[in-house]
Parts: C-alpha cells; structure tokens; sequence
C-alpha cells in the first residue's frame, strides 16, 4: 500500500504550484485533510476546535449529515445545468420570504461577485458613478472594494487608497471613503455628492464592528432622502446573525442586499436580492438599454441550492438561534474573564455570532481604533490557541452550531492558558 503524503510532502507540492504555497484564504502552512462537526484535522496529525469554519458558511458545522445527503441526492440528479432549475428557484423563494429587502434574487458563485453585481445594479438603476464605502470594509476582490479595504497609509476622508497592485487610478476617483460609525459625516458626505452619488455600500456589522445605536438609520434616511442606492453587504451576516440577516436585527431594511456563506450550506453560492423595481435591470426586455448583463456558469446551480435549502431548513429549527448566541456569549465570556485576570488590555468586539478580542483599552467604534490595537498580541494570542487545539480566523471567531460541551470546555481551557503566557 502506498503511503499517504504527509504535511510537509504537501506544502512543498504547495509551492511548486500555488503562488506564496496556498490559496491567498489563510496560512498556507495549515493543510486541512477533514473535518467534522466542529471539529477538523490537518496533515500533521492534529485536532482542532475549529472557528475558522470555512470562514463562515459552515455554521451547522463541517459535514453535516442532512446537508451532506441533500447535496448527494442532487448530483445522482445532475450537478449543474446553466439553466433555471427547481432547487434554485426554491432557494431564491425562501430568501425572498426571510430577507427583508427581497422581492426577487440574482445568484451569482461568490460574495465578491455578488458585492460587484449589487455596485453595477445601483450604478444601472441611478445612472451616476460613484459609490460611498466605508474604510475597513470589505466588500471582495474588485476594484472598488479593494480600496480602503486595510489601508496602513491613512488618508484624509473621503479620499480612496488602493489596497491592490493592479487598480486603474481612475477607480479612485469613483470610490468615497467615510469612517464607520460616524452618521454625520455620512450624511454631510451623501448630501454634498447626491447628485454623482449611486449606492452606499456598508456590512451592517463591518468586520467585528457592531453599528452604533442610529447609525444604520442615518444611513437609511440620508440615502432614501436623495435618491441614493444603500446596499447592505450581508455576505457574513445573512443567516448568522438572525435568520433574517443584520437588517432583521438591526430593524433597518436597505434597497438591496447581497449574500453568500451561510446561504450556499457550504457549497459556491451568493445572491444580490432586492426589489422589484431596481432587479428589473437583470431583466433585458424590462430594462431596454439601462440591462445590466449578469451571467455566471454556476450561479444557482442546484448542489448549492439543494445544501443552502436543507440548511436554511436547518435553522429554522426551534432554538437554532439562540442554541448559536448562548454558545457564542460562552467563548466571548471566557475571553474576557481570562484576559481580565491576566491583566491584558482588551475588548472583546462584536456579536455572539461573530466576535475576537481586540488589545486594546479604548473604545472600538471603527477600522482606526482596530489598527491602533496591539496586533502582535492578537497574533502571539491566535498562535498560542492553534498551539493548543484552537483554529480561528486572525481576526474573528465564527461559532457554530455543532459545538457541543467538549468543545466549550476545550475553548475555554485552551484561552486561560493562552491568556496566562501573553506579555
């Protein structure tokens, strides 16, 4: 029998074929051989609590049984098609019935792709250019969000700086900056542009930063007032936060919002949903020359759809949520009573559903108060836990569902020994 590869056999593969050895998603010195319930293994041989979970979509956890039938049982069926097909139509039925903002859905493979779309559809529907984003904020790989994504050059507001090699200079020019959190200044800055102005686009909770109390409703106002596209990316936070997504939670609707991880159960999906009347540019004989083109070789291809269905059937589950939040208070709790004991500066940010600690002892309200914390502590923290059976995003931890008291019990364990040998 011949042996099977070992880490270092396929990190040297890696590198003879992968730019950097990986992916770009994460450490390409991890290499992932499977995973199960909240649990995954790598190629060394070791076991992790995992709260990477494929960087969000698996809140059911990691071969879910039922998931993993449903995908099954549509690929003895057909895998894709490029064509209309029953289980995405069922899929974009049941968005439309949880999501707010959605009369109607346009699937597309991947959250980026889906963020893209929404910009070109606002862009369509005003017929001006430019976009507000907010510095922090990431909305995918395209031009426009690659600006101010995670600038280390700071620039007066709205100024634009590019993230990316490979970005027009001219992108600069269609892009406005403003900081989180601040109504105000979104305001004053919608105002000032209404008339250039297409779309807002802002994730509801941007990156760990939950909104604060009126700031989503200013942005509501303002962009409803002139006219003004306000798309909600809600790619994280579509199905986590609520079944409903952030503009359930947060109770502020947005004109259209775009979707992905959670929705897809695991499997390439995404969605720009809105209603009817700015969705009709996807539709030629609707739009005439205002047809905003939008095709893709898998979007709402049926694997996808038929994983999305069972685990938005999933969730739908009595307690599903709140199993989610009791479980996500748990870890943020251990967080903050070990790190305090410790004596480490810290704020532990965000939502039960989704959250870190930030070394820090001020306030975090936007994307400069988490680039003035301690990273080298984050990152000392996040290798100290993987050192102790931990997986997790450098800057977020995702519950899921199929954590179980094992797995607690180990998280809390492994952040007091973590937090005990930071300096």
């Amino acid at each position: 029998m011949t042996a099977r590869p070992g880490a270092d056999d396929w990190r040297a593969r890696a590198r003879e074929v992968l730019p950097a050895g990986g992916f770009g998603n994460y450490d390409p010195g991890v290499v992932i051989r499977a995973g199960r319930g909240a649990r995954v293994w790598d190629e060394d041989g070791n076991e992790f609590v995992d709260y990477l979970i494929g960087s969000g979509p698996m809140l059911l956890g990691h071969a879910h049984p039922e998931v993993a039938e449903a995908a099954i049982e549509q690929i003895r069926e057909g895998a894709t098609f490029f064509a209309t097909n029953a289980k995405g139509v069922e899929l974009a039925e049941e968005i439309c019935k949880a999501v707010a903002c959605a009369e109607q859905v346009r699937f597309a493979s991947t959250g980026g792709e889906a963020d893209m779309f929404a910009i070109r559809l606002a862009r369509a529907h005003t017929g001006r250019d430019k976009i507000v984003k907010f510095e922090g904020g990431y909305h995918g790989m395209s031009s426009e969000a690659q600006m101010s994504l995670a600038p280390r050059r700071m620039a007066n507001f709205p100024q634009a700086v590019p993230d990316s090699a490979g970005i027009p200079e001219s992108v600069r020019d269609a892009v406005l900056v403003a900081p989180f959190n601040d109504a105000d200044f979104a305001r004053r800055l919608i105002a000032e542009h209404a008339d250039e102005l297409a779309a807002v686009i802002v994730e509801p909770l941007q990156r760990l930063i939950p909104p604060a109390p009126g700031f989503l409703e200013g942005l509501r106002e303002a962009t409803a007032e002139h006219g003004v596209v306000l798309i909600f990316d809600e790619v994280v936070t579509g199905f986590r936060l609520s079944y409903g997504g952030a503009q359930e939670l947060y109770g502020v609707v947005p004109d259209v919002c775009t979707l992905g991880k959670v929705a897809g159960g695991g499997f390439p999906l995404a969605a720009v949903a809105g209603g009817r009347e700015i969705m009709a540019h996807f539709d030629r004989a609707a739009a005439g020359d205002r047809f905003l083109m939008q095709v893709g070789t898998l979007s709402g291809n049926p694997v996808a759809a038929a994983a999305g269905l069972k685990t938005l059937e999933i969730l739908r589950r009595p307690g599903a949520y709140e199993r989610l939040r009791t479980r996500g208070r748990r870890i943020m709790d251990a967080m903050a009573e070990h790190l305090s004991a410790a004596g480490v500066p810290h704020r532990v940010v965000g939502d039960p559903t989704l959250f870190d600690a930030v070394f820090t002892d001020a306030p975090v309200a936007d994307y400069r108060d988490i680039l003035r914390s301690d990273a080298g502590r984050a990152a000392r923290f996040n290798a100290l836990l993987r050192e102790r059976g931990i997986l997790k995003s450098p800057g977020k931890v995702y519950p899921c569902l199929a954590l179980d008291e094992a797995d607690l019990a180990w998280t809390a364990d492994a952040i007091a020994e973590a937090a005990k040998r930071l300096d």
